[in-house]
């Protein structure tokens, strides 16, 4: 089994992000997607997909279990056929800063609009240095996660969520 600890930040606006390491445009959508566990599968520039079942407790977000596989691509793309929720768009940019990897998304379609930065982290503890475009942490907030935002997505928010 494996863990996955991750923070998230929403961007702040109007600073500019340094260069990319990589770029990738991925698609996913949700098998299931329940309280606390969700099935989902990827596809990553229409070259690699996985499927990824994600098991968190709802007091701590940020710390979840993660068991991910590799399937074939057409596999991977019945599979999203299949899926009772919005599919989620992105691209996802790949930048190395202070030490660790960021993965900041730019997200499309029903989540247009929505810039998210993550950062995996070998403990809940280790210190993380934020970089300036770096805006208010997300890491406690359930609506910002994928999972809920392939429910209900960003362009569909109202009052209630700002």
């Amino acid at each position: 089994m494996g863990v996955e600890i991750e923070r998230r930040f929403l961007l702040k606006e109007g600073i500019p992000l340094p260069d990319s390491d990589s770029i990738r445009h991925m698609r996913q959508g949700y098998l299931l997607n329940s309280v606390g566990l969700s099935i989902r599968v990827r596809v990553v520039d229409e070259e690699q997909a996985f499927m990824t079942i994600k098991h968190a407790s709802p007091e701590q977000l940020e710390v979840r279990d993660e068991y991910e596989y590799e399937i074939p691509v057409e596999d991977a793309l019945e599979l999203l056929a299949l899926s009772p929720y919005h599919i989620i768009r992105k691209q996802r940019h790949i930048i190395n800063f202070g030490g660790l990897t960021w993965e900041v998304d730019f997200f499309e379609e029903e989540n247009e609009g929505l810039m998210l930065a993550e950062v995996e982290l070998p403990t809940l503890n280790t210190p993380v240095s934020l970089p300036q475009w770096i805006g208010k942490e997300i890491s406690d907030d359930p609506k910002y996660m994928n999972n809920n935002l392939a429910q209900k997505p960003y362009t569909t928010w109202n009052t209630e969520y700002e």
